[in-house]
């Protein structure tokens, strides 16, 4: 990417280089007017509760806007070149802050109540989706209904495109209202699918570029090495960064500047680490976020903890907002391969059937394993159909993909893949509220309620499993309530051992908690919401 961003004829020409240096300042001023317009933008939208045109579609709007007006003004390359989309800018400036912040302001009681259903969704769920998907592209190219991929390439581009973006559905949860379970399970399944697609994606590429025949049982442990050696890393610098701030002694006066820097390095510490050893730093960060938060931020100072709750909620949102119009205005300026109609709208009727396959499959093994007052409702499930929008993710893997398939495939991938964000993002995302409202998931009977699955146990929430009123089940319910069991036990093991040895806290481990979370999560989302009831 720097490379391209580098004018080699203006190294030893003083007015070429003071023109490219006109025209990045020109264009770094453009993005900046696109940011300011799309925030404010954004805010009319809220306030006067227009759901048709979310913040991110209004965002992609305009990127789309500005890139066609562009292409159609021939406005000069070198202008240009400060807008083209770099998958390489994108995996390690814009979306490791939007990854940690999603990590990092998880809540834990919701987040770990339904944990059992998210990473059903977003790892067995995803997994089975990239496989539908691939699958059914590949067959469609077999029967002449569109582009003909191998199959290889058909389980790329599955894997690709089964990363879900659903920022409007959760923004119109925040403004309206809705049940804690389902947010929890909507934002839960979004944070570990991206991780799992790109982990997915990276597997097939390496099946790809190996000739030798790798059977279905290796590509399954090059898959586990991959993200269970991510995980490891993150945790690990979670930890670690837990023991520096607990025994360094930064929580005074006069080092809070020393404690934040150090903070903030680690996050980034982790993904780079992760990349380094060619492994993921997705997955990596993400883990680093959940940990951080968890151990990590109780050992800051309370105005260290305002200041990096504030920041990385800043970043991420600045990061989001400008993805989404870097995605509209490389649209409008690439070049596109669209004499493959077929194979585009084929995609559409897949990914629907695929993200089908996923949601209700996934639910009903949940289900399974739910007594009668913790089932997933239909409506619950059909939401989190609907809330399967394709964004960045999606977009920047298929532009990658351009680089490691030939033969004009990774062009075709990349056309289809950006026919899908628009299609999914500006049309889907606009009905979006409508959709909900239909469903009846969202409205001040939704607000803040921890829903009936919940009850209090020693001052913690915990899920009621009523073995002793349930009748008995098959083994497999069996051994599903036996590995919730083993869930609690591990909570006993972070409250009693994990939480006094890397953290501060000891006995306050319950009211830290429930502080902190009401302070990061429950707060801005209530400010916000009656701000803009105000009008």
């Amino acid at each position: 990417m720097l490379s391209e961003l580098q004018i080699s004829p203006a190294i030893h020409d003083p007015q070429g280089q003071e023109k490219q240096q006109q025209a990045a300042g020109v264009g770094i001023l453009l993005q900046i007017m696109m940011l300011v317009l799309s925030f404010v933008l954004g805010h009319v939208l809220r306030r006067h509760k227009f759901y048709y045109l979310p913040e991110a579609s209004a965002s992609l709007l305009i990127g789309l806007i500005v890139g066609g007006l562009a292409n159609v003004s021939n406005t000069e390359t070198s202008i240009r070149t400060w807008f083209n989309f770099h998958d390489e800018f994108f995996f390690l400036f814009l979306l490791p802050p939007i990854i940690f912040q999603s990590g990092f302001s998880l809540q834990p009681k919701p987040f770990f109540s339904n944990f059992g259903a998210i990473v059903t969704f977003s790892v067995l769920g995803t997994f089975v989706a990239s496989i539908v998907t691939g699958v059914l592209v590949y067959l469609g190219g077999v029967m002449f209904l569109m582009y003909k991929l191998p199959f290889v390439e058909c389980l790329m581009f599955g894997s690709l495109i089964s990363a879900t973006d659903p920022v409007t559905v959760l923004s119109i949860f925040q403004e309206l209202g809705s049940d804690v379970n389902l947010y929890a399970l909507v934002f839960g399944e979004s944070v570990l699918n991206d991780a799992m697609a790109i982990s997915l994606y990276r597997t097939m590429s390496l099946v790809r570029s190996q000739s030798a025949g790798q059977n279905f049982f290796m590509v399954i442990v090059r898959f586990l090495e991959t993200f269970v050696g991510s995980m490891s890393a993150g945790v690990g610098v979670g930890f670690i960064s837990a023991l520096l701030f607990k025994y360094a002694g930064l929580d005074v006066d006069n080092l809070q500047n020393l404690e934040c820097c150090l903070f903030v390095l680690f996050p980034y510490f982790s993904y780079m680490l992760a990349e380094g050893l060619s492994l993921s730093g997705i997955v990596s960060i993400l883990f680093t976020g959940i940990v951080m938060k968890h151990y990590t931020y109780s050992n800051l100072s309370t105005n260290s903890q305002r200041f990096v709750s504030s920041f990385f909620h800043l970043i991420s949102s600045l990061a989001e907002t400008f993805v989404f119009i870097y995605m509209g205005f490389d649209i409008a300026m690439e070049k596109h391969s669209w004499s493959h109609v077929g194979f585009i709208l084929f995609s559409i009727l897949f990914i629907v059937i695929a993200r089908a396959a996923n949601v209700f499959g996934c639910g009903y093994l949940v289900n399974l394993a739910r007594p009668a007052h913790r089932k997933i409702p239909m409506t619950h499930q059909k939401a989190l159909w609907y809330s399967g929008l394709r964004g960045a993710m999606a977009f920047a893997l298929a532009l990658q993909s351009v680089h490691d398939l030939p033969e004009g495939h990774g062009q075709t991938i990349f056309t289809a893949t950006t026919a899908i964000v628009v299609v999914t993002v500006l049309l889907i995302g606009g009905s979006t509220g409508t959709m909900l409202e239909a469903l009846e998931v969202v409205g001040d009977g939704h607000d803040t309620t921890l829903g009936d699955g919940f009850e209090v146990v020693n001052n913690r929430y915990m899920t009621r499993f009523d073995d002793e009123d349930s009748p008995s089940g098959s083994g497999f319910r069996t051994k599903l309530r036996e590995f919730h069991k083993s869930a609690a036990s591990f909570t006993e093991l972070d409250k009693n051992y994990l939480t006094p040895f890397f953290t501060s806290n000891s006995g306050d481990y319950d009211d830290d908690d429930d502080d902190n979370e009401h302070h990061e999560e429950a707060t801005p989302f209530t400010r916000r919401v009656d701000f803009y009831n105000r009008g």
